[in-house]
């Protein structure tokens, strides 16, 4: 979440009376995220985020991400409710950009998870993972293996100003993920941003999973490999350490609901190191493009330095859960 397009107060009361949520109350910028514009909106219905599709969100895939909400949601799974207007429909326009509404969330965002945390985001990870198996429409990762290189010349250039060493780590990484990447294993629609500020906790329970605007169709794996360098690393970027019990509570929950065959195991290491060079390098790519007047939190690209360093000195996939 992030605000590239700033709206006025007058310019949302008259999107808003399109839709049967009654009178604009309340509204606030959410700064987080690097991807859409999002706002915090209250009406006499209630609380909503109202967001405009940016940068990387392709029109043609918002039928997409919407279908999955509405379905998560209607088989009681944590995600927002996506809302229609007066028309029926569940994507409007405003200053010439393509928007929608979905319900708040209750709960917040934990900057560190806990292994227990862990543990509920992997059951939750395992059942949309089951609750999508017979959705009919697919969504390929635009950020998958045959996207990094293409990601990495547009940077390459440039890179070395972030980090000295930053060229030389990432092709060698590439070489190696590119060459070793699964072909064969089980896969389906996964969120494939599950980190920890689109998770939600109320009382100490995840109460809501957001932001599906990465969501496409993938290995399930890679889904595992994204949770465990988003959620299990902790510290400093330049003591930055595995934490084992966390990654092993995350399998745990993940298990309890779907199993993990063997051949998705043995894949988890290079899947590991895919999930941190594709984090790399779309976060390098944004700290170098940065929007001029835009409210955005870049995160830091050099925490993904310390992840893959990780995954290189990993023999098998005992060392990620015993």
């Amino acid at each position: 979440m992030a605000v590239y397009t700033k709206l006025s107060e007058k310019e949302l009361k008259e999107f808003f009376s399109k839709y049967n949520l009654g009178e604009l109350l309340n509204y606030k910028e959410i700064k987080e995220g690097i991807e859409n514009t999002n706002y915090f909106i209250q009406t006499e219905k209630g609380k909503f985020i109202l967001t405009l599709y940016e940068k990387r969100v392709e029109e043609k895939d918002l039928p997409f991400f919407i279908s999955l909400m509405r379905n998560l949601f209607d088989k009681n799974f944590p995600s927002p409710e996506p809302i229609v207007n007066k028309n029926g429909n569940y994507i409007s326009e405003i200053l010439g950009k393509k928007a929608a509404v979905v319900s708040f969330l209750d709960g917040y965002a934990k900057k560190i998870l806990n292994p227990n945390d862990c543990y509920e985001v992997g059951i939750n990870t395992a059942k949309l993972h089951l609750i999508t198996k017979d959705l009919t429409g697919k969504r390929e990762n635009k950020l998958s293996v045959n996207s990094w290189r293409k990601i990495y010349n547009k940077v390459k250039k440039d890179c070395s100003k972030i980090h000295t060493n930053l060229p030389e780590i990432i092709e060698k990484n590439l070489d190696v993920i590119e060459r070793n990447w699964p072909k064969n294993i089980p896969s389906g629609i996964i969120h494939a941003d599950l980190f920890s500020d689109n998770i939600f906790f109320k009382d100490d329970k995840l109460s809501g999973i957001i932001d599906y605007y990465f969501s496409c169709y993938d290995f399930y794996a890679f889904e595992i490999a994204i949770c465990l360098n988003a959620l299990c690393f902790e510290g400093m970027n330049e003591n930055l350490s595995f934490n084992i019990t966390k990654s092993k509570k995350f399998i745990d929950g993940y298990s309890s609901i779907r199993q993990l065959t063997e051949e998705e195991k043995k894949s988890l290491k290079v899947l590991c190191q895919g999930a941190a060079i594709r984090f790399l390098l779309t976060r390098v790519f944004d700290y170098l493009n940065l929007t001029e007047g835009a409210i955005v939190k870049i995160k830091d690209p050099v925490e993904y330095l310390k992840r893959l360093e990780f995954h290189d000195n990993v023999e098998n996939y005992q060392d990620y859960f015993f």
